[in-house]
């Protein structure tokens, strides 16, 4: 078998974090011996999701089982997972804000058994819908759990309650026409209606504005999936969640670490 170098480009600060995750739970645990060190399996984490590394070629490059690398990309996760903001801590970073921007975007996943909640006929293929919040900067702030790929935009905002939270946070809120009827704080575009008057010069000129707001969001969603794994998601889909909150607490260290 061949084997070469290669490069993960996240910073030695998010390795550093992600090693003292993986100790401290050991420590709790009293793991007395594990194939690698925690320096060793965040390194092994971090290019399964950066770089989209499959198990079988962890495993080869680590030198340890493929089941071996499953378990412990599958155990950093979960560790991750749970220190991932809720949406009450959302809503506490957005009202910080002068506005916020939310979109929606669909994340690839094989075919399932139960494939009808997961197609997406805007999309015209299977996956998890997962909303996403941004500043006026185009940075993430926040990504929800993941519904099926089924579910329509506003109904996932609704779902995870980021409508409400964006609301009663009194947070300025731009989104498209998805989120038509969204009301509260959400700030949507004109559409145009077929039984209606075409829309006016002023209200096109409101949607360009709009539109260059809004544009700035995309900017967190090519963000949200530099991680290479969301590509094509090959698990179940009951993980998509654990695995988009662990990338967004790993992109938090990263984007943090020019900070002070």
């Amino acid at each position: 078998m061949l084997s070469y170098p290669a490069t993960i480009p996240l910073s030695t600060r998010t390795l550093n974090r992600l090693a003292n995750l993986i100790r401290a739970h050991r420590a709790q645990r009293r793991c007395r011996w594990r194939r690698l060190d925690p320096g060793r399996q965040a390194l092994l984490v971090l290019a399964h999701l950066r770089n989209g590394d499959t198990y079988a070629r962890l495993g080869a490059g680590f030198a340890i089982g493929t089941t071996t690398a499953w378990r412990y990309v599958h155990e950093a996760i979960d560790l991750l997972a749970a220190i991932a903001d809720d949406l009450n801590a959302c809503a506490g970073r957005a009202v910080r804000l002068a506005y916020a921007i939310l979109d929606g975007t669909l994340i690839p996943i094989d075919r399932v058994a139960d494939q009808r909640p997961y197609y997406s006929g805007k999309h015209r293929r299977h996956g998890v819908n997962v909303q996403v919040v941004a500043d006026p900067a185009g940075r993430l702030v926040w990504a929800s759990p993941a519904l099926p790929g089924a579910t329509h935009d506003l109904t996932a905002a609704r779902t995870v309650g980021l409508i409400d939270a964006l609301t009663c946070c009194n947070v300025m809120t731009f989104a498209d026409k998805a989120y038509q009827g969204a009301g509260g704080t959400v700030r949507t575009p004109f559409k145009r209606h077929r039984h209606r008057p075409r829309l006016s010069r002023w209200q096109k000129a409101v949607n360009r504005s709009h539109a260059r707001i809004r544009a700035l969001g995309e900017r967190a969603v090519a963000t949200l999936k530099t991680w290479k794994i969301l590509v094509k998601l090959r698990c179940c889909p009951r993980r998509s969640t654990a695995i988009v909150q662990a990338i967004l607490v790993l992109q938090g260290i990263e984007t943090d670490r020019y900070a002070g």
